[in-house]
């Protein structure tokens, strides 16, 4: 009979999760998250077949909490801008969880892979610019892209304490990226 857990899986996982957005990814190992239980490590095995499962299902943990933010900005009365505008808040208030979502490398692709690859929202968000402003869908995904681009850009640079922007510049940056890219879509329409 497999000895009793000490310890629940959610408990094991929100601890973990705590460890990331403190220290970063790197920082979540057996011992940590032993130390963080005030116990040893064999508690968490009886749950866990090994670490790379307990890292697994944290990094869920930080997608849902990212779809949070998500969410919220999808509700605004402009979901695109709303999207991005949350995107960069996630970055400003879970940075470490950020950078584990975002700042990771992966072995993705083209840039057509990587927003349907590192996003669970993807779909979502590509609506909340293609319907409103009635595009087609290769004018959405070119849309979405090249703003998830200069957002990634604005939070990656807050994330990492680089710069610290103001609401207002990001408000202001985003509707003048759109504004322009919005501009050049219908200029090549009417070419």
């Amino acid at each position: 009979m497999p000895p009793k857990a000490k310890f629940t899986r959610e408990q094991i996982l929100n601890e973990s999760l705590l460890i990331v957005r403190e220290s970063g990814i790197e920082s979540l190992t057996a011992r940590t998250l032993a130390k963080r239980l005030g116990s040893s490590a064999c508690p968490i095995f009886t749950v866990f077949d090994n670490m790379e499962e307990v890292i697994t299902e944290t990094k869920q943990l930080a997608k849902a909490e990212y779809a949070k933010y998500i969410q919220k900005g999808l509700c605004q009365e402009i979901p695109f801008k709303g999207v991005g505008t949350q995107y960069i808040m996630f970055a400003k208030n879970e940075p470490k969880l950020f950078q584990l979502l975002f700042m990771t490398e992966a072995d993705i692709g083209s840039v057509d892979q990587f927003l349907p690859t590192i996003d669970d929202n993807y779909s979502l968000i590509l609506n909340s610019v293609r319907v409103p402003y009635g595009l087609n869908e290769v004018d959405a995904k070119y849309l979405y892209t090249h703003l998830t681009i200069y957002t990634h850009g604005i939070a990656t640079l807050i994330a990492r304490k680089v710069v610290a922007f103001t609401d207002e510049d990001v408000d202001r940056m985003l509707s003048e990226v759109f504004v322009g890219l919005l501009k050049e879509l219908k200029r090549r329409g009417n070419d």
